[in-house]
């Protein structure tokens, strides 16, 4: 179980110091900063790597509303939900605060800003509502959970579950980040937001709420379209 909770911790941490990461460090970059487009593909790429890297021992799951998912499916012991939480929870407070550590070496720094958080309102990327950013992150995470549950069942190909998985969450991040600024997991909300200038900590509710009813509808829905789980 300790190895278990260590790999969802080392996945966690991976996932926000490369995808919150990037979009901190590398997106606004004058001339050759990454984009959106960018940080959506380093959201896939610590995906893939470390289920690659780590998901025989854990699952690879990285995120509390895929673990809800994989145990409302099937797929995952539910006694072993709330550690899993804890684990990805302070895997991404600890990633960020080593960002936090970067981003303040900075010749004038001044504080941290969005710092990647995630928002609606006033804290979209792109003014959207809550109404919107709510549908979003559940529709997103349903999806989400739908591409795990397809890639790693029983009928799919071996082995290639990683990049399935890890280019789904870069399409949604595609789709989402104007939005939202892309969260489908409360680690990852949760971390960033306890640095993050604004009212990221205020709006963090509906970064739980939402992905977690997404996590269970896709689960729900996999169920109904499998016959192999």
């Amino acid at each position: 179980m300790m190895n278990k909770l260590a790999a969802e911790f080392v996945g966690t941490f991976w996932l926000v110091l490369g995808g919150c990461g990037s979009a901190v460090l590398a997106a606004g970059v004058a001339d050759v900063g990454i984009g959106w487009l960018g940080v959506s593909f380093a959201f896939g790429l610590t995906v893939l790597t470390m289920a690659f890297a780590v998901g025989h021992i854990s699952g690879g799951h990285f995120n509390p509303a895929v673990t809800l998912g994989l145990v409302i499916g099937g797929r995952h012991d539910a006694k072993e939900l709330l550690p899993y939480w804890i684990a990805q929870v302070v895997g991404a407070i600890a990633a960020a605060v080593v960002l936090y550590i970067i981003v303040s070496g900075q010749s004038g720094f001044e504080g941290v800003g969005g710092f990647a958080s995630n928002g609606y309102g006033e804290s979209s990327p792109q003014g959207y509502s809550m109404a919107s950013g709510f549908v979003t992150e559940v529709v997103m995470t349903a999806v989400f959970l739908i591409i795990i549950l397809g890639a790693t069942s029983k009928g799919a190909p071996a082995g290639f579950a990683p990049i399935a998985i890890g280019l789904g969450l870069t399409l949604i991040h595609l789709i989402s980040i104007p939005v939202t600024n892309t969260s489908v997991n409360p680690a990852r909300s949760t971390g960033v937001a306890l640095f993050a200038d604004g009212p990221a900590m205020a709006q963090l509710w509906m970064f739980w709420v939402a992905p977690l009813i997404g996590a269970a509808v896709g689960a729900v829905i996999w169920k109904v379209l499998s016959s192999d789980d």
